[in-house]
């Protein structure tokens, strides 16, 4: 007899994160039924944030579900859904995409038998179901397996991995109604506590809300640990994040816009300064600094659509990212807690004249941690 209690599903290290995934045909396809399943795998929601009694981390970036079917899209060969699951509360947030598990979905896909391909180079065509954007990954395989095993090193997880490349096609507009939601390279808002602020509210793959560290007293050399301990910018940037998401048109009011989005980040000029892994980085070796927040704390490295995101956004003439960052190159090389990752864009004026984001590419590793199945418990 079929058990009930336990249902198919692999751990998998995407770039900064981890993730339970899951095929579709092995969950209900009722959503309440699904986010259920998805909280009691992860162990949320823990008012400790340890999630002790689940397989989540205590922290948004190993707190997450990846769901994966194949594709009735000519354009795609796979469909990704992805689920943050919040800690601390019985919520499960789709109103995003995770960058980092994105790299992992190309591998699942052939390592599950979804679909085939040849030994050697191989793209898989993703698409996107929370932000209905494509993607395409591009990854070797052996065996008919996807590579795990290179020297391709990724700030922020230890040791060496095999490459995967992400292009993300026309992410512009991911969440909302255009790259720039508002139309303008910059806002200015009053924020509680600080004042006038100005910032720049991009969407390329994720919407992001981008502001200098200065205007809120910081340098964006700061750890994470120390940022979170800090309640008043905390509180600043929250009210910063919720008038923009307003502004954005994510919700109608402060109150409304959900946690997962928009993300919002501090961003700084190059300089010297150490990783919370003890490494020197000094300013010549990066073209801007970030410390972005997620789900109210500051993430240990940066969000694979933040750093997107702001590879994008610094090729917008005036926007607060292009003021910051040195030089003009399409790669731009983007200082986090964790360490200096490079991405590149494809940024200009459409035939409106408006600002549109083509293409942007990121390089992420991924593994396979276990497999086989999740335990639910008895009744």
């Amino acid at each position: 007899m079929a058990d009930r209690n336990r249902i198919p599903a692999v751990f998998i290290r995407g770039g900064t994160s981890k993730g339970v995934f899951f095929h579709a045909r092995d969950l209900p396809a009722d959503r309440a039924a699904r986010d259920a399943i998805f909280l009691t795998v992860i162990g949320s929601p823990d008012p400790y944030a340890r999630q002790l009694d689940g397989m989540g981390g205590g922290y948004s970036s190993v707190s997450k579900a990846v769901v994966i079917e194949p594709s009735a899209r000519d354009d795609a060969d796979v469909d990704f859904t992805f689920a943050q699951v919040v800690v601390d509360k019985p919520l499960v947030d789709y109103a995003q995409t995770c960058g980092n598990l994105s790299s992992a979905v190309g591998p699942f896909a052939v390592d599950e038998g979804l679909l085939r391909v040849a030994d050697g180079p191989a793209v898989v065509r993703v698409f996107n179901t929370n932000t209905s954007k494509i993607y395409h990954a591009h990854f070797e395989v052996r065996d008919g397996r996807a590579v795990e095993s290179g020297d391709y090193v990724l700030s922020g997880v230890s040791g060496s991995g095999a490459l995967v490349r992400l292009e993300y096609v026309d992410p512009g507009g991911a969440m909302t109604r255009a790259f720039l939601p508002t139309g303008n390279a910059v806002d200015t808002f009053d924020v509680a506590g600080i004042g006038r602020v100005e910032a720049s509210l991009v969407d390329a793959t994720n919407p992001v809300v981008f502001v200098a560290a200065s205007a809120f007293g910081k340098t964006a050399t700061e750890t994470p640990d120390a940022l979170d301990a800090d309640m008043h910018f905390m509180a600043a940037m929250d009210d910063l994040r919720r008038q923009a998401g307003v502004a954005m048109g994510i919700a109608d009011r402060p109150a409304d816009v959900p946690l997962s989005t928009p993300k919002i980040a501090i961003l700084a000029e190059p300089g010297d300064h150490t990783t919370i892994a003890g490494t020197a980085v000094t300013a010549s070796e990066h073209d801007i600094l970030i410390r972005i927040l997620s789900m109210e704390k500051c993430h240990k490295a940066v969000t694979g659509t933040g750093a997107m995101c702001l590879s994008a956004a610094c090729g917008v003439a005036g926007s607060v990212p292009h003021r910051l960052r040195r030089g003009s190159d399409a790669t731009v090389r983007l200082a986090s807690p964790s360490g200096v990752v490079a991405l590149a864009a494809d940024v200009g004026r459409g035939d409106d004249g408006t600002w549109q984001a083509r293409s942007i590419s990121v390089e992420r590793t991924q593994r396979r941690l276990m497999e086989g199945w999740v335990r639910l418990p008895h009744g």
